[in-house]
């Protein structure tokens, strides 16, 4: 029996060490027992390494391994060019790490995926480890890393808040209640409360986590849990000075993504956006006039987009400026939440916005009230009442700057990224109307 002590190489790592005896660990990806010859091709985190028996004693200890088992393989790198990454580990030795594992629900050394979705999230923690359904959540790992690096590079300070809340962040919208120790209390929706007070501490804050929407959405765009990727910024002059930092973000990812996940990519046929120096932008208003020219249908009136025209605009901003992003500025104060700063001279419209990339909204933001007597008036305005917000609202008696924000759902963004038919492949637990476990 070989020592499993011996410093690990990844299997990415062989092309540089022809010659060297070194030990790969992994699952057994596939493994095939010819008469007088066997192969294993262990998986790990960087790729796949291939090890080939042809010693009686060897081929015996390397028989009988069900795939999935977790092996420690100790061998010579050998140049082959049909081997994965062009390498093979000759004379080797292998020792399992693991007991033989159980079968999956499918064979995950195929190149497709013959099942359908609900057996992929059914048994996420095996399915998951086939490089087609792991390959988006490594994308949606270097979104993060891109989101972080850019913010940290325009002075903004990582924040982290609670996800327990008195009070229900959007008035109107439906909350998950729960019992803290006998006080009624609400998963929060977003961060929007903490992230703005912090700006009165920070200027500059961001925060990536979880938020809950208790909405009965049973579609492929919609989860009761996701993950937001959230920023806000105090100084501003309006709502396109956060249109501004958001465009810089929005490279800082796609850049992260193509060096860091550049693999994954490739594997999903990803073709990553170019992100212009100045995303187009169009007033809501504008837009509706448009798309009431262009498809026959007279969206006036309405406060919001339908799907079907946010992809009709999408199309109309490819065509007519060469982006897959496109802002959509002034939403109907009416849609917006009661915080929101209205439009000056047009106070029915707002100054905020929603980011449209590939047919599908996928940030929304804008400039917030920063006056406490504005905060009164405006939820006087919706038949509110001021108390339960006044730990809110106890910030701005003291001094707050204009400033403004936006969120970025990171499950959308991977979906619309990988071309995904469905918001929980790029999920890896699904929380929504129908599914709690596993």
């Amino acid at each position: 029996m070989i020592s499993t002590s011996t410093t690990r190489v990844l299997a990415a790592e062989l092309p540089l060490r022809i010659g060297d005896r070194v030990t790969v660990q992994g699952w057994l990806h596939r493994g095939r027992p010819l008469k007088s010859v066997v192969f294993l091709v262990l998986r790990d985190r960087s790729g796949l390494a291939q090890a080939v028996f042809t010693e009686p004693e060897a081929m015996a200890a390397a028989s009988g391994h069900p795939e999935e088992t977790v092996l420690s393989v100790t061998g010579t790198v050998t140049a082959n060019p049909q081997a994965p990454g062009g390498v093979e580990l000759t004379s080797p030795e292998v020792v399992a790490l693991s007991g033989p594992a159980e079968a999956p629900p499918f064979d995950l050394y195929r190149p497709g995926v013959p099942a359908t979705l609900p057996t992929v999230l059914d048994h996420a923690p095996v399915t998951l480890r086939h490089p087609l359904l792991r390959a988006p959540h490594v994308i949606s790992a270097a979104s993060v890393a891109g989101f972080r690096a850019a913010l940290d590079g325009l002075g903004f300070t990582e924040i982290h808040t609670p996800k327990v809340v008195a009070s229900a962040t959007e008035s109107g919208a439906n909350v998950f209640a729960i019992d803290w120790f006998g006080t009624p209390s609400y998963l929060a929706q977003s961060p929007q409360f903490f992230k703005q007070a912090m700006v009165g501490v920070f200027e500059r804050v961001y925060e990536t986590g979880p938020v809950f929407r208790a909405e009965p959405h049973d579609t492929a765009r919609h989860l009761a849990q996701y993950t937001s990727l959230d920023a806000e910024l105090g100084f501003v002059g309006d709502h396109r000075d956060v249109m501004a930092v958001l465009r810089e973000v929005l490279a800082g990812m796609t850049e992260t993504v193509a060096r860091q996940a550049g693999q994954e990519c490739a594997l999903l046929d990803v073709t990553l956006p170019e992100v212009p120096e100045r995303i187009p932008e169009i007033h809501f208003s504008r837009a509706q006039e448009l798309i009431a020219a262009g498809t026959g249908e007279d969206p006036r009136g309405e406060p919001d987009l339908a799907p079907a025209h946010e992809r009709w605009l999408s199309e109309w901003a490819l065509r007519e400026h060469g982006s897959e992003f496109l802002f959509v500025t002034g939403y109907p104060m009416v849609k917006r939440p009661f915080y929101t700063h209205p439009e000056p001279g047009r106070p029915e419209y707002s100054n905020s916005f929603d980011l449209l990339f590939r047919g599908l909204e996928l940030v929304t933001g804008g400039q917030r009230l920063h006056r406490y007597e504005d905060y009164l008036a405006a939820l006087a305005a919706r038949g509110e009442s001021a108390r339960p917000y006044e730990g809110y609202l106890s910030a701005f008696r003291h001094g707050m700057p204009p400033h403004g924000g936006f969120a970025l759902g990171l499950e959308r963004w991977t979906a619309r990224l990988t071309g995904a038919d469905n918001i929980r492949r790029a999920t890896l637990f699904p929380r929504d109307l129908h599914r709690l476990t596993p």
